[in-house]
C-alpha cells in the first residue's frame, strides 16, 4: 500500500487510496521531535482491509526514521498504540 506524506507548516497528513477511496491520518507538529496525531479517517468501503493500520504503522515507521516521537491523541492511534508494545519507544503518554 502506497502512503503518501504532506506537510505544511506545523500541520500533516499520510494518505493512501485503495479502490478509489481515500484514507487518512492527520497529525500537527509541536515542536522539531513530536507529532500529535490527531485524527484518522478510514471510509466505510475501506473497513477492515488494513488501511488504518497502515497508515498508523507508517507514523511509527517515520517516528523512528525521523528521531521523533508521537502523542496518540486519535482514538484509533491510541487503541494501536496500546495493541503494539513494540511501538512504545515512539509513543508518548
Amino acid at each position: 500500500m502506497d502512503i503518501a506524506h504532506e506537510e505544511t507548516g506545523s500541520h500533516g497528513r499520510y494518505s493512501t487510496s485503495v479502490e478509489g477511496y481515500t484514507g487518512e491520518m492527520t497529525y500537527s507538529r509541536s515542536s522539531p521531535k513530536l507529532i500529535i496525531v490527531d485524527h484518522t479517517l478510514v471510509p466505510d468501503e475501506l473497513r477492515g482491509k488494513g488501511v488504518g493500520q497502515a497508515l498508523a504503522k507508517h507514523a511509527i515507521d517515520e517516528a523512528r526514521k525521523g528521531g521523533w516521537k508521537i502523542i496518540p491523541l486519535c482514538p484509533f492511534m491510541r487503541a494501536q498504540a496500546l495493541r503494539h508494545p513494540d511501538w512504545q519507544d515512539v509513543i508518548q503518554a
